[in-house]
């Protein structure tokens, strides 16, 4: 279980707030899928999981977690904060069926969704699924250990800051479990103070430990976003709509902008040089890094802007080669860079069966927004293997967007 209604990513926040602001009323549905095929739940995890729901009910913000957040997050206002402090989950929002295997009667795969107005369904995604992951890898794979696991996170972030990298650590959704991301957090922690004057953990995007811990709270913009707008005000223009709502709530930022829900070329039609004034970061999260920088200089160029004076976000499926080769090329290039690692950091596991030659795979998941107000919503990503959604829905917009079906 999750430890605190803050125990999830900033972003679900500052796009709650936007919800807040601009679709109060909109209803929306989220729904997972495991993309892992053979790879099954057994019944055991199922109940446990099941068992785990109405705890959720019980989480509040405190007083202390309330001042905590008007004091590190000023982008939040009196009417948001009066929101969080009143918020509860409401289980009997989601729904949890084991749908067992042809084979075993024991094993199987789950259908998981959480139905209800946006503005409160926004909030189960990631706590769902680090539950999920964290009961999975104590009943059904059980096949690892904590030892080392200290230091090997204290080597990857030493690693990472003498090779001058500013980076976050975004990985609640699949870690392992929450003493897991506890121990990395801590230890990028130490690491960070052993290597003064290099590289930077600029922050962790889990708000309960940035309040644990004392470190800064990271957040941009997740997909669910660009879908929900494109959803409820149509798929023309959608990307610059999204865009503008959101400057609306946040005139100050952070304005990082996530560019690939519908694909990065279609991204930058909407992209005009007004917004690409404003907005100071770009967020590369699927597709191929290294296409990626060289091609937002060439987008920044056309306009007449300094691509020197803007940041690029990567936060794709990172590992410490991936992080130091992207470093590497937008050096030479000359965009200022940040990296967001995840499951690398907190599920980062070798089973105990193989002595530690094979690795203790991370559940492969997502809980995507599905609906809102019963229009599909999807995702097309810059990898014709991350669409996300209603097929129709799907077909729908890479027609609207001109894009091959």
């Amino acid at each position: 279980m999750p430890r605190s209604l803050l125990d999830t990513d900033l972003y679900k926040f500052t796009m709650q707030q936007a919800v807040l602001r601009h679709f109060p009323d909109a209803q929306a549905t989220y729904r997972f899928t495991h993309r892992d095929k053979d790879v099954y739940f057994t019944k055991e995890c199922h109940d446990r999981y099941l068992a785990a729901l109405p705890h959720f009910a019980e989480f509040s913000a405190t007083p202390t977690e309330l001042a905590w957040l008007k004091q590190m997050c000023p982008y939040f206002d009196d009417a948001y904060l009066a929101y969080v402090a009143n918020f509860r989950y409401k289980p009997e929002q989601v729904k949890i069926e084991f749908v067992p295997s042809d084979h075993d009667p024991e094993l199987g795969r789950l259908e998981i969704s959480a139905t209800g107005p946006w503005l409160e369904t926004i909030l189960w995604e990631v706590p769902l699924m680090a539950c999920l992951s964290e009961i999975y890898f104590r009943t059904a794979d059980r096949d690892w250990s904590y030892d080392g696991q200290e230091e090997l996170a204290y080597k990857k972030a030493k690693s990472l800051l003498q090779a001058d990298i500013q980076f976050s650590e975004f990985g609640t959704r699949r870690r392992r479990s929450y003493h897991t991301q506890d121990l990395v957090v801590a230890t990028l922690i130490r690491a960070s103070k052993d290597s003064a004057g290099k590289g930077k953990l600029a922050g962790t995007s889990n708000m309960h430990f940035a309040h644990k811990h004392g470190i800064i709270p990271i957040g941009t913009i997740a997909h669910e976003w660009f879908m929900g707008v494109a959803g409820l005000r149509g798929y023309e223009g959608a990307n610059g709509i999204a865009l503008d709502l959101w400057e609306q709530v946040y005139p100050k930022g952070p304005l990082i902008a996530l560019t690939d829900t519908f694909s990065t070329e279609v991204f930058y039609r909407d992209f005009t040089k007004e917004r690409a004034l404003r907005w100071t970061s770009l967020r590369q999260d699927s597709g191929d890094p290294m296409i990626y920088a060289p091609r937002a200089r060439e987008i920044y160029e056309s306009m007449g802007i300094d691509y020197r004076t803007k940041s690029i976000v990567f936060s794709d499926a990172l590992n410490a080669d991936k992080v130091l080769k992207i470093k590497a090329q937008c050096d030479e290039i000359g965009f200022i860079t940040s990296f967001g690692i995840g499951t690398f950091l907190t599920n980062d596991f070798r089973s105990l069966s193989s002595g530690g030659t094979e690795k203790s795979k991370a559940l492969n998941m997502v809980i995507k927004l599905a609906s809102i107000n019963g229009e599909p919503c999807i995702k097309i990503s810059d990898e014709i293997t991350k669409n996300t959604g209603d097929p129709n829905g799907v077909r729908k917009a890479k027609e609207a967007y001109g894009l091959p079906v």
